[in-house]
Parts: C-alpha cells; structure tokens; sequence
C-alpha cells in the first residue's frame, strides 16, 4: 500500500501510531474481559472495561477508517502488539481487579502524553482541523478512562509504581517503532 499523495509523512506516521494504539487498547481489554465475563463476582468490573473498551473500539474504528482514506500503511507490528496487548490484559487481570485498573491507569497516562504532543504538533498545521478534533476526543476518553481505573483502586494494586513504569515504558517503545514501521 502506498501512501496517499496528499498526507504528509509525519501525519501518515501519526495515523498509523494512532491505530496501532487504539489497536493495542482494543486487545488489552478484550485480555482483561476474557478472565473477567469467565469468574463469578467480578460482573462490575467486566461491565466498566467494557465500558471502556466500547470507546476504544470507536477510536479504532475511525483510524481504521483514515487508513483506507488516506492509503497510510499500518505498522508491521501489528500482530505483535495483537498478542502483547491481549496477553498484557489477561496477565493483569489474573493478578486482580487493581492490577487490571493499574495497566489501563498506566497505559492511558502514557496515550494521554503521546496525544498531547500531537495536538502540539497539529496546532502548526491548517489543514488538519479533522485529525486535531479527532485526537482531541480521543485524548478526552483516555483521560477519563484513566481517572475510571484510579478511582477503582488503580494505584493500590500490588507494586502499581513498577507496574505503571513498566508498561509505560512498553508503550513508549511501542509508540516509537510504530509511527516508522
């Protein structure tokens, strides 16, 4: 696939940054879901990632859909991050309901940075009104998904401090490799 002639490369790496993100989101909580809707007593919290994980399907779905429109080749990662964010779910589910608060508390503090500065980045670029209204939503619902896991004990899961540093590193090398591949 080539790129379209009209998208710049910086804004074809963030559309394929972006998908693969909301890519990775979409798997973690499925991760999470597959332990959660199979064990007794946990139906509130299987109902709040799917909360959640209906608005990251959404982001998907739109960069799925920039993707086709703008011919923006998707990372090769792909299937990696298919596997890690769903293995990444089920590992932290299975350590319990605060560690599963805690990756997405960790995840979405780091996508809410990575929007930040694409929102920075687009402030110097006219034509992309629809882009920068996009993320701005998007950087909105990762906010609020990440005070949902503090205020449901996020940060009282066991090691949180390692735990968020760890998976926030491995989104930011995720973020990385995935706007260039």
């Amino acid at each position: 696939m080539t790129q379209h002639p009209k998208t710049p490369d910086r804004i074809a790496e963030m559309i394929r940054v972006d998908h693969a993100g909301e890519h990775g989101a979409v798997r973690i909580y499925d991760g999470q879901l597959a332990i959660f809707d199979k064990l007794p007593g946990f139906e509130n919290t299987a109902s709040l990632i799917r909360d959640m994980a209906e608005h990251e399907q959404a982001h998907l779905d739109h960069f799925d859909g920039l993707i086709a429109q703008r011919d923006v080749r998707p990372t090769v990662f792909s299937p990696a991050w298919n596997m890690a964010g769903f293995a990444l779910g089920a590992v932290t589910a299975l350590m319990g309901e605060k560690a599963a608060m805690a990756c997405t508390a960790a995840v979405e503090a780091e996508i809410d940075a990575h929007y930040a500065a694409q929102l920075d980045e687009l402030e110097t670029i006219s034509d992309e009104e629809d882009l920068t209204a996009a993320i701005t939503k998007f950087r909105a619902d990762e906010a609020g998904h990440r005070q949902t896991a503090l205020d449901a004990g996020a940060e009282d899961a066991p090691g949180y401090d390692v735990m968020s540093r760890i998976i926030r590193l491995g989104c930011k090398a995720a973020i990385r490799v995935s706007e260039r591949f």
